[in-house]
């Protein structure tokens, strides 16, 4: 496969968290790695390959801040949940600060069985570990219960290990609908969304009707305030045919639901706030990433929630000073799904090829992914805002094989004048024309690959010029799917 030229102009849990009694094991994983041509599905791990490493994994975990972040430096795919589910034996908490079911992190187990998750943190395979669904997460109840429902099934126990925020807002099928209608109402200039109704149900959480978790507590004033929602996306549309039937139908279904979803109900604030004074460990897992963030990402082409750092703060109700580390997960190449700016995108046979090798498809919808170079010039903007400590370079595996691989180091406007930083400016970021570092591929299929040293030279200076450009270090590597395709360098 050859890519070459490119012209081109992301309650008793609750108590069990706070400290009573409730010890979480701490056992660390094996090293995790990734690989070019097809992907292939990662095998059964040995107990070998899941042993305790010492150096330099282990060193590289524990030193890790107390609260740490895993945030998307991209436009979201980039492999977030499974350094999550890496991380994860190492803390004692992992937590879902925003977004809903629109996230997609696919994870593998120690038998390399395949865990598509949605809303569920990443950290649920492993049994220490407690869940935590914050106030900033949208939640549509049905289909939580489908994930757990799917856990569970597949042997993996769910019952008080996950809490959801009694803050965070209910997501009801009418959003969906609602998400539906929008984009087809919005004709050829659609936001790609995922249709999971993420976008509404924000729009209802701003407009101050929205309703939340803890109304579920409420029923007898719960049917007149979802009779608010059904009667406003009525009258928005006309494509939304209300009746009072389906009014009663849908709060009799959610009666059923309040019960069955009262025992993961916690105020998380209060749990996260009282772990840290216990010196808990918290690891926060970012759902879509920085380039869809709804303040700094392409909009209109962005998630409707905030899947930056800042994003933490406000959606687990943490001080700023607690958080520590924050590791920034950036594939080896780029990817996006859905429209919007993409200015180092790959078309015809070499994106199509890219996306072949790096089995781009996206896990919440299926979708084929747009695929292009790493764009530099959004790594550093991300790293930017939110201060990454380290990043996270997944799938460098996919990229064996090429002559040649470029970096998209520079963004020049049409008449040749350099953009000092990454424009808000749709228009402009269109017109674009971006300029490359070429480098010198590598050959050699690297996926068994399990230390730094061992990498063919050209795949190590393709890691060191990212550091130099971006300015921060590259600790994990990925270089397959399964838990144990990871470098640590």
């Amino acid at each position: 496969m050859s890519l070459s030229t490119l012209n081109h102009p992301p309650a008793a849990a609750a108590a069990a968290a706070a400290g009573r009694g409730k010890s979480f094991s701490a056992a660390v994983p094996a090293p995790v790695s990734v690989r070019l041509s097809r992907r292939r599905l990662p095998a059964p791990a040995s107990a070998s390959a899941l042993a305790v490493e010492a150096d330099p994994a282990a060193d590289r975990v524990s030193a890790l801040s107390q609260v740490s972040g895993v945030l998307g430096s991209q436009w979201g795919d980039e492999g977030k949940g499974k350094l999550v589910d890496v991380l994860a034996p190492r803390f004692d908490i992992v937590a879902r600060c925003q977004g809903g079911a629109n996230a997609g992190h696919t994870i593998y187990n120690s038998e390399g069985k395949k865990f598509a998750l949605h809303l569920v943190p990443s950290g649920i395979l492993h049994e220490g570990t407690l869940c935590v669904v914050g106030n900033g997460a949208v939640i549509h109840v049905p289909g939580f219960f489908g994930e757990i429902d799917g856990l569970q099934s597949n042997g993996v126990s769910c019952d008080g290990r996950i809490l959801v925020s009694d803050r965070a807002h209910l997501l009801f099928d009418l959003h969906q609908t609602v998400d539906g209608l929008r984009e087809a109402e919005l004709a050829n200039s659609f936001i790609g969304t995922t249709k999971r109704g993420i976008g509404p149900c924000y729009s209802s959480k701003v407009t101050r009707n929205g309703l939340r978790v803890c109304d579920l507590r409420h029923m007898d004033t719960f049917g007149d305030k979802l009779d608010i929602l059904f009667k406003d996306a009525a009258l928005r549309f006309e494509g939304f045919k209300y009746s009072k039937s389906m009014l009663k139908e849908e709060v009799e279904k959610y009666k059923r639901f309040a019960e069955r979803l009262e025992p993961f109900i916690a105020d998380t604030v209060d749990v996260l706030n009282e772990s840290i004074r216990q010196k808990k460990k918290i690891l926060v897992e970012g759902g879509q990433a920085t380039m869809l963030d709804i303040d700094f990402g392409t909009y209109p082409f962005v998630t409707s929630s905030s899947p930056s750092a800042g994003g933490i703060c406000t959606g687990l109700g943490i001080a700023p000073r607690v958080i520590g580390d924050l590791i920034g997960v950036v594939k080896a190449y780029t990817s996006r799904v859905g429209s919007g700016p993409f200015p180092t995108e790959l078309f015809g046979e070499e994106g199509d090829n890219l996306r072949k090798a790096g089995m781009e498809f996206g896990t919440t919808t299926g979708r084929p992914r747009r695929c292009g170079w790493l764009d530099i010039v959004a790594l550093k903007y991300c790293c930017d805002i939110n201060g990454f400590s380290s990043l996270n370079l997944t799938k460098l595996d996919v990229l064996s094989g090429l002559p040649e691989i470029k970096l998209g180091v520079a963004y020049n406007r049409r008449d040749g004048q350099k953009l000092t930083s990454f424009p808000a400016d749709l228009d402009t970021l269109e017109e674009t024309q971006v300029k490359y570092e070429v480098l010198p591929g590598w050959h050699s299929d690297i996926s068994s690959v399990r230390s730094y040293s061992e990498l063919p030279q050209a795949a190590r200076r393709y890691v060191e010029r990212i550091e130099e450009l971006v300015g921060v270090p590259v600790h994990y590597i990925g270089v397959g799917p399964g838990r144990d395709a990871l470098i640590y360098k």
